[in-house]
């Protein structure tokens, strides 16, 4: 991956940045990527990762602090899938 390709990333929101990353991993798949090609998108998809879960602890990060502000105790909890995937369907 190139300087300015790495740049570029950074520069992606996190829905971006997941929408690149799901698909080089669809891309990688299918199975018919050449094998340099193939190392070169691993290294990419590796970068995304890591810049989603930056995002990702940024915003939790900002609403810990947003619900400081408003007198409430922060709460940590690890994050469900399946709790949030219920709560949108209303399961």
């Amino acid at each position: 991956m190139s300087k300015a390709e790495k740049k570029n990333n950074r520069d992606l929101s996190f829905e971006a940045a997941l929408e690149k990353l799901e698909s080089i991993v669809e891309n990688m798949e299918k199975g018919d990527v050449p094998l340099a090609d193939l190392i070169a998108r691993y290294e990419e998809g590796s970068q995304l990762l890591k810049l989603c879960e930056k995002r990702l602890r940024d915003a939790e990060l900002k609403i810990e602090l947003l619900k400081e502000k408003q007198g409430e105790e922060p709460e940590f909890s690890d994050f469900d899938p399946d709790r949030e995937e219920s709560a949108q369907t209303g399961q």
